[in-house]
């Protein structure tokens, strides 16, 4: 008996329903090279093979052997961002610099996952991170009207920018710097005001998965209705790769771009100071050890060049996401050329 493959991508008859779709992918993109050349951002791309895949706690990477001439193996992970690499081109003297680079994550399969996916990182030199917002909302504008099931968005409408927490304050009832003494947190104030929210709370959660929470069930889902959402000033907890903001130790140069309740693009003001970068990292691999029982390496390369690397900014745009919403398909795998799997 013959076996049925009419429900698989490279089926002709699921191609053809498929093909507009990823035809306006390889348009946008033309797009967004065309705007970023005109602004002098030159292309480059990294190589997505790296002795340490990133530093956060809930980031998982796909690690592989990589067997030298010696016949030995040698761990190496395929990047979770091109970041790392890219800020290395900062410190060799590169100002305005871009990628669309396939990147990899475990842990990350659904309608707005999947676990090979392609994302626009870019990067400007001497200038504020405020000037990303601007940047991230042109290209969206580039996609045209964005939409998610019912939900639709238009990035030529005013964005809303609002500071995370104001969004906890308005969405969720959480007075969130309450809870926050610099970068220390109060994990037994911000429990306490979650479950007055009516979000549950369980006993061995930490500040940082009660922050998370809140986020995902009480304020990302109104963000981005109507028009862009810019979700700006993260706590000083949840920094990752940011710096302070000036005044406000409680809070980081950090922000996310949402459109029809859908994240899109992450932000920061970097941070160049390499020995606080180190602390960060120390941390985030000391959590996820105690989660997950496992830690990355921290590239040393990495914080070496942050001593070189001048003061700049820098954005991650999910591309396949953009493509999502500019074309109104259900999930993420509709879009993308040859999908995993």
């Amino acid at each position: 008996m013959t076996a049925d493959w009419s429900d698989e991508w490279w089926h002709p008859r699921r191609h053809a329903d498929r093909r507009p779709a990823l035809l306006a992918r390889n348009r946008l993109q033309a797009g967004i090279r065309d705007w970023l050349g005109v602004r002098d951002f030159l292309e480059v791309d990294p190589s997505a093979l790296q002795l340490s895949p990133g530093n956060e706690t809930h980031l998982h990477a796909m690690g592989v052997n990589a067997i030298g001439n010696d016949g030995l193996a040698r761990r190496m992970y395929l990047h979770t961002s091109p970041e790392f690499a890219m800020k290395k081109l900062l410190a060799a003297g590169e100002r305005r610099i871009f990628s669309f680079a396939h990147v990899w994550r475990n842990r990350e399969r659904g309608a707005r996952h999947s676990p090979e996916f392609t994302m626009l990182e870019w990067y400007r030199v001497g200038e504020d991170y405020s000037v990303l917002m601007a940047d991230t909302l042109a290209l969206l504008r580039l996609a045209g009207p964005l939409r998610h099931r019912e939900v639709v968005c238009d990035p030529a409408l005013e964005p809303e920018r609002i500071s995370v927490a104001e969004a906890f304050r308005a969405h969720a009832g959480i007075d969130l710097l309450a809870t926050l003494d610099g970068v220390a947190s109060d994990r037994e104030a911000l429990a306490a005001q979650a479950v007055a929210a009516g979000v549950k709370v369980a006993a061995d959660d930490v500040w940082s998965d009660i922050f998370s929470r809140i986020l995902s069930e009480k304020v990302e889902p109104h963000l981005g209705l109507g028009r862009v959402t810019i979700l700006d000033r993260y706590p000083a907890a949840e920094a990752a790769l940011a710096r302070a903001c000036e005044g406000e130790p409680r809070e980081a140069e950090r922000f996310e771009v949402y459109a029809c309740g859908v994240e899109l693009a992450n932000g920061f003001g970097e941070l160049t100071n390499a020995e606080e970068q180190r602390r960060r990292f120390q941390a985030e691999m000391d959590e996820k050890e105690r989660i997950y029982g496992e830690r990355y390496p921290i590239d040393e390369s990495f914080l070496a060049a942050l001593t070189l690397m001048p003061e700049a900014s820098g954005i991650a745009l999910g591309f396949d996401r953009l493509v999502m919403l500019a074309t109104g398909a259900p999930r993420i795998d509709d879009v993308i050329w040859a999908p995993v799997g």
